[in-house]
């Protein structure tokens, strides 16, 4: 093997062959074209970061180290290459341990192959060709540029599903986001691992109603596994996970429901997951949870005519309580925006604010756009001939700002519509209509070429850039230099998803927000971590999390380009203006000893598993209980106060 840049002594020249055989030997290189003679290293490359899967049994290996951010390109597109069939994969980190950064096969002229990807400046990374396809020789050359900060691109990546792919979302506890495909009688889930996926079918009871129109995910019962709601076209059926996470036991109601998008979402704000689902045909349904995870269906109150389509829960007012928007179409294409009152009770406030008109959508993408506060929403159209784009003044009004933004030339219409930051700018952008709209940071968005269309959303590697599922294709993203933080909320006294959290992340760039949400767009489920790209910032002030509880955890100066795990209470910082808390209880999670405040004398408590099996009876003196003993777990803590009993949930470590 040589390189056309440099003459190399004989001696030097045999070295450097050999040493291109193995990851740990790798050949140094810098910019420039040079010539594999043969692939025939034994060292086969893990992981996979090309597409097309396994079958490689040789591999050559070169390192670069690159002295400054660069946009760095590796090709094998020559004129002198034609008529070869190259892949290769880039990565960083130790031998043994390495992470993929990008790679390539077909993505060049034919058979040939070429990836950009961005480096950083100290990082040493491998590049390492396969025989795939062919051991044949073959020139390459290495490039680099200005970094690129904000473009990003899409790469094909095969897996194996088994049924319809409606979700990307954590279904093994480990906070890592899955590919979730399912039939009537199996889930079928691409684990995400640090080498790929791995694949677990789970059968299921013959479900009565299969998910032909949309599925949800939440964990309704509190057991740490998530369970899913399936949307068909005469009715609701509910797949609930058992306590080790290796089955499910169906639920189905017999009430004809013609299901179109559907939610978990906790209606009456009592710590529990309740689920809601829309009627095509009637008034839409919603099912109430008795804190066991059994369900009871109800109808009327959140929608009381047909057309209902696609559902959204979003704090549009910014009180802290979850408020229904429902995109609507067909026989009665009239939206309605559902205030939640704060007492149990619901108000539509659609035609105040601009919404009830005939727009025939059927999905809504609600995002704070502007990173001003508050919701905005992009109204998407379906078949209408204009979307409608309308800016929160937060004044609990809304302002039309279509004309201009981008979307007032989007011809493509689509009945999904989704909001996320995909090229971590720090701006949300908006996926639907055949296009990725890039936010500008502006309240504009323009187009991305060739962007992939809309299907589950979710961080499918790990690397902090969300990608999109198409079936049995993940379109992986392929990232830039911008930083980002991914939170992952653990509900304590609020369900243990957070669903229906608002987390703020405070850094050079301004506040952003997001919402844990059981179900955006029309028919899929995207990762419930919170995503948010933060631009060229490095530091990050502040993360605040408001609970659906009303209880405000503060997380000061975490690391970028990080997940951040944050248990309810565990940085407490009090209860939102919203809430006054009758019981207040901490360290939560706990190992000994829980104090108790807000209970003045003798209080008789009580501590039950998630079962309902009572665990612990005591009466509160001192405000302390010693709860030691307890196997590790979540509890429910309920004390007899004067006023009536309270109920707190809590985590004994």
């Amino acid at each position: 093997m040589r390189t056309n840049l440099t003459l190399l002594s004989l001696t030097f020249l045999a070295a450097a062959a050999q040493a291109q055989n193995s990851c740990s030997t790798a050949l140094p290189i810098t910019p420039g074209t040079y010539t594999v003679e043969a692939v025939n290293g034994p060292e086969i490359p893990a992981p996979i970061c090309a597409p097309n899967g396994v079958g490689a049994l040789r591999t050559e290996w070169y390192s670069y180290t690159p002295d400054a951010d660069y946009s760095l390109t590796v090709s094998t597109d020559l004129p002198q290459n034609a008529g070869r069939d190259t892949r290769f994969h880039i990565y960083e980190g130790a031998c043994g341990a390495l992470d993929c950064v990008g790679g390539a096969d077909d993505a060049g002229s034919n058979t040939l192959a070429a990836a950009t990807v961005q480096v950083s400046g100290g990082i040493t990374y491998r590049i390492a060709f396969d025989d795939r396809w062919s051991a044949l020789g073959f020139d390459f050359t290495l490039s680099v540029g200005p970094p690129v900060v904000t473009q990003i691109s899409f790469s094909p990546v095969n897996i194996t599903v088994s049924g319809s792919t409606y979700g990307a979302v954590d279904m093994t506890g480990d906070h890592l986001d899955d590919v979730v495909s399912v039939t009537a009688t199996n889930v079928n889930i691409n684990r995400q691992t640090a080498t790929g996926f791995s694949i677990q079918n789970i059968a299921t009871p013959q479900a009565d109603f299969p998910a032909s129109w949309s599925m949800a995910v939440g964990d309704i019962d509190g057991n740490g596994w998530n369970d899913l709601q399936y949307g068909a076209g005469s009715g609701v059926t509910f797949m609930l996970a058992t306590d080790d996470g290796t089955g499910f036991a169906e639920q189905s109601f017999t009430e004809y429901v013609f299901s179109q998008r559907g939610n978990f979402i906790d209606i009456n704000n009592d710590g529990d997951l309740d689920a809601f689902m829309c009627h095509d045909v009637d008034a839409n349904v919603f099912f109430m949870n008795d804190g066991t995870g059994t369900l009871s269906f109800n109808q009327g109150g959140l929608g009381e005519t047909c057309g209902n389509y696609g559902s959204i829960w979003v704090d549009y007012d910014g009180d802290h309580d979850q408020d229904l928007f429902v995109a609507k179409c067909g026989c009665d294409p009239v939206d309605i925006l559902y205030r939640n009152n704060g007492d149990g009770t619901f108000t539509n406030v659609a035609s105040p604010l601009g919404f009830a008109d005939n727009h025939q959508s059927w999905s809504s993408a609600w995002g704070d756009f502007d990173n001003d506060g508050d919701m905005d929403v992009l109204v998407g159209s379906s078949s209408s001939p204009v979307h409608k784009l309308m800016r929160n003044n937060g004044n609990g009004t809304f302002t039309n700002i279509t004309a201009g933004s981008g979307f007032d030339v989007l011809t493509g219409t689509s009945i999904e519509w989704t909001t996320h930051d995909f090229n971590n700018d720090g701006y949300l952008d908006i996926l639907g209509g055949g296009a990725m709209m890039l936010s500008n940071g502006d309240l504009t968005w323009t187009a991305l070429p060739g962007a992939p269309g809309n299907g589950p959303i979710g961080d499918l590697n790990n690397d902090g850039f969300l990608d999109i599922v198409a079936g049995n294709i993940i379109r992986m993203n392929s990232g830039n230099t911008n930083k980002w933080l991914k939170v992952v909320p653990i509900g304590v006294v609020s369900n243990l998803n957070g669903i229906g959290a608002r987390i703020e992340v405070t850094s050079a760039l301004g506040t952003q927000m997001r919402e844990i949400r059981s179900g955006d767009g029309f028919r899929y489920m995207s990762s419930l971590n919170a995503h948010f790209g933060l631009g060229s910032d490095t530091q990050i002030g502040q993360v605040r999390v408001i609970w659906p509880s009303g209880i405000i955890d503060i997380v000061e100066n975490p690391s970028v380009n990080t997940t951040l795990e944050v248990v309810e209470g565990t940085f407490n910082v009090g209860m939102s203006t919203r809430e006054e808390a009758a019981l207040e209880i901490f360290p939560n999670p706990a190992t000994q000893v829980l104090y108790v405040r807000g209970a003045t004398g003798p209080v008789p408590v009580t501590v039950t598993d998630l079962s309902g099996k009572q665990a612990l009876a005591t009466v509160l003196r001192n405000g302390q209980i010693d709860v030691g003993g307890l196997c590790p777990g979540i509890y429910l803590l309920r004390a007899d106060l004067p006023t009536g009993p309270v109920t707190r949930r809590f985590v004994r470590e």
